[in-house]
Protein backbone atom coordinates (compact mmCIF):
# COMPACT_ATOMS: atom_id res chain seq x y z
CA UNK A 1 0.00 0.00 0.00
CA UNK A 2 2.83 2.22 0.23
CA UNK A 3 2.64 2.73 -3.65
CA UNK A 4 -0.97 3.72 -2.91
CA UNK A 5 0.08 6.19 -0.30
CA UNK A 6 2.57 8.15 -2.41
CA UNK A 7 0.05 8.60 -5.43
CA UNK A 8 -2.31 10.43 -2.51
CA UNK A 9 0.58 12.18 -0.85
CA UNK A 10 2.42 13.57 -3.88
CA UNK A 11 -0.60 12.89 -5.83
CA UNK A 12 -2.91 8.77 -16.55
CA UNK A 13 2.46 7.74 -21.58
CA UNK A 14 1.45 6.48 -24.66
CA UNK A 15 -0.46 9.46 -26.84
CA UNK A 16 -0.06 8.40 -29.91
CA UNK A 17 2.83 7.68 -32.12
CA UNK A 18 2.20 10.93 -33.66
CA UNK A 19 4.91 13.11 -33.38
CA UNK A 20 3.50 16.54 -34.78
CA UNK A 21 3.62 19.48 -32.66
CA UNK A 22 0.67 20.92 -31.66
CA UNK A 23 -0.05 24.76 -30.58
CA UNK A 24 -0.58 25.32 -26.99
CA UNK A 25 -3.92 24.92 -25.96
CA UNK A 26 -5.05 28.51 -23.94
CA UNK A 27 -5.32 27.98 -20.28
CA UNK A 28 -9.33 29.42 -20.42
CA UNK A 29 -10.01 26.27 -23.66
CA UNK A 30 -8.54 23.88 -20.51
CA UNK A 31 -10.32 25.16 -17.53
CA UNK A 32 -13.57 25.17 -19.79
CA UNK A 33 -12.93 21.54 -20.73
CA UNK A 34 -12.41 20.56 -16.98
CA UNK A 35 -15.24 22.45 -15.77
CA UNK A 36 -17.70 20.25 -18.10
CA UNK A 37 -16.66 17.17 -16.75
CA UNK A 38 -19.17 16.49 -13.83
CA UNK A 39 -19.01 12.65 -14.11
CA UNK A 40 -16.58 10.57 -16.01
CA UNK A 41 -15.65 6.67 -15.62
CA UNK A 42 -12.37 4.97 -17.33
CA UNK A 43 -9.70 2.48 -17.14
CA UNK A 44 -6.21 3.62 -16.48
CA UNK A 45 -2.77 2.75 -15.94
CA UNK A 46 -0.28 3.95 -13.08
CA UNK A 47 3.78 4.11 -13.40
CA UNK A 48 4.24 3.96 -9.60
CA UNK A 49 7.20 5.72 -8.11
CA UNK A 50 9.44 2.76 -7.95
CA UNK A 51 8.75 1.85 -12.01
CA UNK A 52 5.68 -0.68 -11.09
CA UNK A 53 2.75 -0.50 -12.91
CA UNK A 54 -0.85 -1.01 -11.54
CA UNK A 55 -3.61 -0.76 -13.83
CA UNK A 56 -7.27 -0.14 -12.77
CA UNK A 57 -10.60 1.88 -13.42
CA UNK A 58 -11.77 4.89 -11.97
CA UNK A 59 -14.63 7.05 -11.32
CA UNK A 60 -15.13 11.00 -10.98
CA UNK A 61 -18.03 13.48 -9.84
CA UNK A 62 -16.60 16.56 -9.19
CA UNK A 63 -16.50 18.75 -6.83
CA UNK A 64 -14.59 16.79 -5.01
CA UNK A 65 -15.08 13.02 -5.80
CA UNK A 66 -12.81 10.02 -7.43
CA UNK A 67 -12.24 6.44 -6.84
CA UNK A 68 -9.50 4.58 -8.15
CA UNK A 69 -10.46 0.87 -8.09
CA UNK A 70 -7.15 -1.36 -9.06
CA UNK A 71 -6.82 -4.42 -10.25
CA UNK A 72 -5.53 -8.08 -9.47
CA UNK A 73 -3.13 -8.23 -7.78
CA UNK A 74 -2.76 -4.48 -6.12
CA UNK A 75 -7.04 -5.21 -5.40
CA UNK A 76 -6.43 -1.73 -3.49
CA UNK A 77 -8.65 1.41 -3.31
CA UNK A 78 -8.19 4.87 -3.05
CA UNK A 79 -11.29 7.02 -2.99
CA UNK A 80 -11.96 11.26 -1.97
CA UNK A 81 -15.23 12.11 -0.35
CA UNK A 82 -16.80 14.43 1.63
CA UNK A 83 -13.80 16.71 1.71
CA UNK A 84 -11.24 13.23 2.59
CA UNK A 85 -8.55 11.04 1.10
CA UNK A 86 -8.84 7.66 1.99
CA UNK A 87 -6.82 4.58 1.00
CA UNK A 88 -7.70 1.11 1.95
CA UNK A 89 -5.06 -2.12 2.39
CA UNK A 90 -7.05 -4.94 0.97
CA UNK A 91 -4.68 -6.85 3.28
CA UNK A 92 -5.77 -5.20 6.20
CA UNK A 93 -9.00 -5.36 8.67
CA UNK A 94 -8.65 -1.92 10.07
CA UNK A 95 -9.71 1.54 9.08
CA UNK A 96 -8.48 3.31 5.77
CA UNK A 97 -5.39 5.55 5.94
CA UNK A 98 -6.89 9.20 5.65
CA UNK A 99 -6.05 12.32 4.27
CA UNK A 100 -7.70 16.27 3.65
CA UNK A 101 -8.15 16.33 0.10
CA UNK A 102 -7.13 20.03 0.13
CA UNK A 103 -3.74 18.72 1.31
CA UNK A 104 -3.29 16.63 -2.14
CA UNK A 105 -2.77 18.07 -5.80
CA UNK A 106 -5.78 16.43 -6.79
CA UNK A 107 -7.94 19.08 -5.07
CA UNK A 108 -7.08 21.45 -8.34
CA UNK A 109 -9.17 19.58 -10.80
CA UNK A 110 -11.84 18.09 -8.12
CA UNK A 111 -12.46 21.77 -7.13
CA UNK A 112 -15.88 22.88 -7.94
CA UNK A 113 -15.29 25.44 -10.25
CA UNK A 114 -12.20 24.88 -11.98
CA UNK A 115 -9.36 28.22 -12.35
CA UNK A 116 -6.11 27.64 -13.44
CA UNK A 117 -5.96 31.17 -14.50
CA UNK A 118 -5.40 32.12 -10.60
CA UNK A 119 -2.27 33.66 -9.46
CA UNK A 120 0.12 31.84 -8.97
CA UNK A 121 -1.23 28.39 -9.85
CA UNK A 122 -0.05 27.25 -13.34
CA UNK A 123 3.77 27.17 -12.71
CA UNK A 124 4.43 25.70 -16.45
CA UNK A 125 2.30 25.96 -19.58
CA UNK A 126 3.69 24.44 -22.68
CA UNK A 127 3.70 21.90 -25.42
CA UNK A 128 5.19 18.17 -25.64
CA UNK A 129 5.08 17.38 -29.06
CA UNK A 130 1.14 17.15 -30.04
CA UNK A 131 0.03 18.00 -26.50
CA UNK A 132 -0.22 20.88 -23.79
CA UNK A 133 1.07 20.46 -20.16
CA UNK A 134 0.20 22.25 -17.62
CA UNK A 135 2.07 22.38 -14.34
CA UNK A 136 0.36 23.51 -11.19
CA UNK A 137 0.18 23.58 -7.67
CA UNK A 138 -1.82 24.99 -4.57
CA UNK A 139 -0.43 28.73 -4.50
CA UNK A 140 -1.33 28.50 -1.14
CA UNK A 141 0.15 25.06 -0.06
CA UNK A 142 2.92 24.52 -2.49
CA UNK A 143 4.85 22.42 -0.52
CA UNK A 144 2.14 19.55 -0.79
CA UNK A 145 3.68 19.14 -4.13
CA UNK A 146 2.70 19.22 -7.50
CA UNK A 147 0.30 18.07 -10.65
CA UNK A 148 1.63 18.12 -14.36
CA UNK A 149 -1.68 17.97 -16.78
CA UNK A 150 -1.20 16.62 -20.22
CA UNK A 151 -3.72 17.50 -22.83
CA UNK A 152 -4.25 16.94 -26.42
CA UNK A 153 -6.31 19.39 -28.32
CA UNK A 154 -9.19 19.21 -31.43
CA UNK A 155 -11.05 18.35 -28.90
CA UNK A 156 -9.41 19.08 -25.89
CA UNK A 157 -9.41 15.73 -23.82
CA UNK A 158 -7.14 15.35 -20.38
CA UNK A 159 -4.72 12.19 -21.56
CA UNK A 160 -3.07 11.66 -18.38
CA UNK A 161 -1.32 13.38 -15.25
CA UNK A 162 1.43 13.39 -13.05
CA UNK A 163 1.38 13.68 -9.53
CA UNK A 164 5.07 15.04 -7.50
CA UNK A 165 5.43 14.68 -3.48
CA UNK A 166 6.52 16.87 -1.57
CA UNK A 167 10.19 14.90 -1.62
CA UNK A 168 10.17 14.83 -5.35
CA UNK A 169 8.70 11.32 -6.12
CA UNK A 170 6.30 11.31 -9.05
CA UNK A 171 2.94 9.08 -9.94
CA UNK A 172 2.24 9.22 -13.69
CA UNK A 173 -1.56 8.34 -14.21
CA UNK A 174 -2.50 7.23 -18.04
CA UNK A 175 -6.20 7.45 -19.07
CA UNK A 176 -7.40 5.42 -21.34
CA UNK A 177 -11.04 7.09 -23.11
CA UNK A 178 -13.21 8.81 -20.33
CA UNK A 179 -16.60 8.22 -20.92
CA UNK A 180 -18.60 11.24 -19.28
CA UNK A 181 -21.93 12.16 -18.38
CA UNK A 182 -22.63 8.44 -16.69
CA UNK A 183 -24.85 8.00 -13.64
CA UNK A 184 -22.54 7.40 -10.37
CA UNK A 185 -24.34 7.16 -6.94
CA UNK A 186 -23.07 8.92 -3.84
CA UNK A 187 -22.23 5.58 -2.37
CA UNK A 188 -19.56 4.86 -4.94
CA UNK A 189 -17.69 8.09 -3.20
CA UNK A 190 -18.79 7.61 0.61
CA UNK A 191 -15.40 6.80 2.95
CA UNK A 192 -18.17 5.64 5.58
CA UNK A 193 -20.16 3.16 3.94
CA UNK A 194 -16.74 1.63 2.14
CA UNK A 195 -15.33 1.36 5.29
CA UNK A 196 -18.52 -0.23 7.06
CA UNK A 197 -19.21 -2.75 4.11
CA UNK A 198 -15.45 -3.74 4.39
CA UNK A 199 -15.16 -4.03 7.98
CA UNK A 200 -18.87 -4.89 9.39
CA UNK A 201 -19.26 -3.11 13.30
CA UNK A 202 -15.68 -4.62 14.01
Amino acid sequence: MKLLRSLILALPLALSAVTARAEIVPLTEINDYLNTIVTAQGDFTQINADGTISTGRLYLRRPGRIRFEYDPPDNGLVMAGGGKVAVFDPKSNTPPEQFPLKRTPLSIILASKVDLTTANMVVGHREDGPATVIDAQDPENPEIGSISLMFTGAPVELRQWIIRDDVGNETTVILGELEQDVRLGPALFSIVQETKARLGDN
